[in-house]
């Protein structure tokens, strides 16, 4: 039963005997009270990164062949790592820079007024440096982020002049989950730590950056190889797991909703009530599945699927693949067509493939294909 002052027992009201505060100061039940509501956490970089999911800079890095921008927000990990070439900066970057930013801020253009400054000669912009940063580290090919997201911090710790040369470490530093609505692609949102040094190996600048990545899609991509391979397994005697579908029925079916979506022929009119075609609409853009031995509102409930139009499966297949090319071609001398669609209106080229890859996806699923 410690009487010193700031005694953390709880069976204590102050810090003891002869102490000021009358129980006022952060002894007994008040320190107990008060301790509890902050946490401190001491350790390496390494571990206070385990611990917190946060990077820290100066723990390990995870450099791999994949480039980071490439990677599906559940590929990510914290630490993933990019060390970019180097770029040796020009005074015609510094020029060209402050024309196309309109930003003339003489540290810039007036190398005769530097007298009295902390710089040598005309500076590079340090949003110049940031943008150069990006050019380094950002992967030009298509991939899974889906847009800059916004810029938390940025800090300019040493001019960069001309002749000066910067690499970029890019560094995934947090990732949030991120819940959707609407007619966005499931995402979340990954933090990249941003470390742009000079030659010498000085830090220049530190950002925080935001990027929105989506998430993997569990539909099949409408690749053509990737669709003719599974197709391949597809024989006359393959039995569906759930449905009263043939193969070739299931793949006319599939054929009959690329036309569709070709406007050949143009549907008549949409069975969904127009009241909720909007939340139909957008659960194409969901990662919810299709429903099994769900009936086609477009038949009675009696009536039979649609005639058979090819003489066997193969003849079926062949065709499906023809349409499906044709599809990727027409939209794209077509990319505002849109086309209407029995169950959700009358969709783009993006809902239409999100569509087909839903659609696709639940048939190849029926009949083991994937």
């Amino acid at each position: 039963e410690s009487t010193g002052h700031g005694s953390p027992l709880p069976t204590l009201m102050h810090g003891g005997p002869g102490r000021a505060g009358g129980g006022e100061e952060m002894g007994g039940l008040n320190g107990l009270h008060f301790f509890l509501q902050k946490t401190a956490i001491q350790g390496s970089p390494d571990i206070l990164t385990a611990v917190t999911k946060i990077y820290q800079q100066g723990a390990e890095k995870k450099y791999s062949d994949k480039h980071p921008f490439q990677k599906y927000f559940e590929e990510v990990e914290v630490g993933d790592s990019l060390e970019t070439a180097g770029r040796t900066v020009t005074d015609a970057d510094i020029v060209n820079f402050s024309n196309v930013s309109w930003d003339h801020f003489y540290a810039h253009t007036d190398a005769t007024s530097l007298t009295g400054t902390i710089f040598d000669k005309t500076v590079a912009h340090g949003y110049f440096i940031l943008s150069a940063a990006a050019g380094l580290f950002v992967s030009g090919k298509k991939g899974p982020v889906i847009a800059n997201y916004g810029l938390e911090n940025c800090s300019f710790f040493k001019p960069v002049y001309a002749g000066d040369t910067i690499t970029v470490y890019l560094t995934a530093k947090e990732k949030i989950n991120r819940g959707v609505k609407g007619r966005n692609i499931p995402s979340g949102v990954v933090k990249w730590l941003v470390e742009v040094v000079n030659q010498r190996d000085e830090i220049v600048c530190v950002a925080t950056i935001l990027t929105l990545v989506a998430k993997q899609s569990p539909f099949i991509d409408l690749n053509l190889k990737n669709i003719q391979k599974a197709l391949n397994g597809l024989t006359e005697s393959t039995q569906p797991s759930w449905g009263k579908m043939s193969p070739q029925q299931m793949i006319e079916h599939l054929e009959h909703g690329v036309l569709a979506s070709l406007g050949e022929p143009e549907a008549e009119k949409c069975f969904t009530p127009e009241e909720q075609l909007e939340k139909w609409q957008d659960s194409l853009y969901n990662h919810r599945k299709m429903p099994k031995d769900f009936p086609a509102p477009y038949l009675a409930e009696d009536e039979k699927l649609l005639e058979l139009r090819h003489k066997n499966l193969e003849a079926a297949k062949i065709s499906f693949m023809d349409n499906l090319k044709r599809f990727s071609i027409y939209y794209k001398e077509n990319p505002y067509a849109e086309h209407m669609n029995f169950v959700f209106g009358k969709l783009n080229k993006e809902m239409w493939e999100l569509m087909h890859r839903k659609h696709f996806t639940h048939h190849f699923e029926q009949f083991g294909l994937i």
